[in-house]
């Protein structure tokens, strides 16, 4: 049987979100033959955003490849920023592969071996564009892995007349406890730290404040969980005083990371400070592995908001610029 050709091109990107779409149309402009790699559907951590979902950005800040974005209200919603990069994706016939997930990455003399879940491709140089929705922070006590546990959230309704435990102070664990409050659910907020997230959105920040405030949503503060059980949460506060909660579900919305095994396995540094912040070029975004260049999010290591779409469709141009010129 004869060996099936190798798909060969200027770039690979992996990834299919917003920054991966943006690097796509950037090549095609440059006239770099490319492919995108995209291990769920299209706009995959978009896509398992909580249902209800409104961006912080407005919306002429998500636009990517002077693309309006037009959206019922300044910051758009959840679906419509899927609908909007769906339509960019199918109107430009952007090669992007989905449902198909990058599996190794070897760089050999004079390319890139790429070898996915489908097939292999030989590319000359490789975008990551991963974001950092993949992996959940685990909280790492007994119990966590029971499957009343969740460390994504989608709709309130399912919450719905129980006892619900939103672990963390940030955007996703705030909306998730207002949205299931008012859905009938009875909330409990357990955070580390001794206030609400500052970095939480400020049309929602005052919302959570007062009906935490008022009583209709309890928060403990300065408290962890130490263990889960199949109908209760016992946790512990900075004085080391324990309680137990009647429970039946948790969200753990403890934030997420990237995949820096994956960045490792193809050579790229990474700081030793605690951060995991890759190594790149300003400039070009390119790593200390020739050819292999990082986008968006992934850029940050272990700081994750400081990194969105809205300041990172830069770096598409710039990967690009560079490539082109080489």
């Amino acid at each position: 049987m004869q060996t099936p050709k190798k798909t060969e091109v200027d770039v690979l990107i992996i990834g299919g979100g917003p920054i991966g779409i943006a690097s796509a149309l950037q090549a095609k402009a440059k006239n770099l033959s490319y492919v995108v790699i995209e291990k769920g559907p299209l706009v995959n951590s978009l896509y398992h955003y909580p249902t209800n979902m409104t961006f912080f950005s407005t919306s002429d800040k998500l636009e990517i490849g002077g693309i309006p974005f037009i959206s019922n209200n300044p910051k758009p919603t959840k679906s419509e920023a899927l609908e909007y990069y769906r339509r960019i994706a199918t109107s430009n016939n952007l090669k992007i592969n989905l449902f198909e997930k990058v599996e190794k990455v070897e760089k050999t003399q004079n390319d890139f071996q790429v070898k996915s879940s489908k097939q292999t491709y030989s590319a000359k140089n490789v975008v990551v564009a991963t974001g950092f929705y993949d992996i959940p922070n685990y909280m790492n006590v007994p119990g966590e892995d029971l499957p009343k546990v969740y460390h994504y959230y989608n709709d309130p309704h399912y919450f719905a007349c129980q006892n619900v435990v939103v672990v963390g102070a940030s955007n996703s664990s705030v909306d998730a406890a207002l949205e299931i409050y008012r859905k009938g659910g009875n909330v409990t907020m357990i955070v580390r730290g001794k206030t609400i997230g500052e970095r939480v959105k400020y049309w929602v920040k005052p919302d959570i404040e007062n009906r935490i405030a008022e009583g209709n949503i309890q928060a403990f503060f300065n408290t962890k969980i130490t263990k889960i059980t199949e109908n209760e949460v016992e946790i512990i506060d900075e004085n080391g005083n324990k309680s137990i909660l009647q429970n039946d579900f948790v969200l753990a919305l403890t934030g997420y990371r990237p995949n820096f095994e994956f960045l490792e396995k193809m050579g790229v540094q990474l700081s030793s400070d605690g951060r995991k912040i890759p190594q790149y070029n300003d400039e070009t975004m390119e790593t200390n592995i020739e050819g292999i260049y990082l986008a968006g999010v992934i850029c940050g290591g272990t700081e994750t908001h400081k990194w969105f779409i809205e300041n990172s469709r830069i770096h598409a141009h710039l990967i690009m610029d560079a490539i082109s010129k080489k």
